[in-house]
């Protein structure tokens, strides 16, 4: 297993650290699980660099790297609903589209077909994080402004039934965004999967079948427009 693919792996063994930081609300837990978050986003990032730099890109590397960044947001959602501090059906209606793609990963999976994340994914996770990391850390930075500047802007622009709200509010607009990226790509990419897998599908000759006994063409790197 190379560094990329190890530093991806790493990621998911960090979902549950971030889950029993804030849940259990340890001592300024908001902070620490806001670096914790912060951490495993970054190797997002790094992973997807250096297998691209050391030509390292494999096709393990290719599903865990989505599984782990579907994990990490479930994980950070799920928190943040049980802190009150994210809408309950925004967070269901994002792990639930990451639940459908997964499945369809999966059947691609079965007839030989690797699908790498695309561009529209990369924008979606990106808004995810940004708004994970204002509802997480808003109120705790919101404070801080509040208190070294004494601007009330900090306290009052967006008052949405938090004492200081201005990040806060920020990470509800993201968090909107987020939900609409999620539902557009998953309708971009089912209309993509069905265009390439839906006649294997149906296919009497599918490795999904339980009869199939013919070779699947195999069909590699198809990018997934998430």
């Amino acid at each position: 297993m190379n560094l990329p693919n190890l530093l991806t792996v790493l990621r998911i063994l960090m979902v549950p650290i971030l889950v029993v930081v804030l849940m259990t609300k340890v001592s300024n837990h908001e902070i620490i699980g806001a670096v914790v978050f912060w951490v495993a986003s970054l190797t997002d990032l790094l992973d997807g660099y250096l297998a691209r730099r050391w030509k390292q890109v494999t096709r393990l590397g290719k599903l865990l790297d989505p599984l782990a960044d579907k994990l990490l947001v479930a994980g950070a959602l799920l928190s943040l609903v049980e802190l009150n501090l994210a809408p309950a059906w925004m967070a269901f209606i994002i792990i639930a589209r990451e639940f459908a793609i997964t499945g369809l990963r999966g059947i691609a999976s079965e007839e030989g077909v690797t699908i790498a994340a695309g561009t529209l994914g990369k924008w979606k996770f990106g808004f995810q994080v940004a708004a994970i990391s204002c509802l997480l850390f808003g109120p705790t930075l919101d404070s801080w402004m509040f208190q070294w500047t004494g601007w009330e802007i900090f306290r009052f622009f967006i008052h949405l039934n938090k004492p200081f709200s201005f990040f806060w509010g920020m990470g509800v607009l993201l968090l909107w965004a987020a939900v609409i990226l999620a539902i557009w790509s998953a309708v971009v990419y089912f209309l993509d999967f069905w265009r390439l897998m839906g006649w294997r599908i149906l296919d009497a000759e599918s490795r999904i079948n339980e009869g199939g006994t013919g070779p699947i063409p195999k069909l590699d790197d198809v990018e997934e427009r998430r």
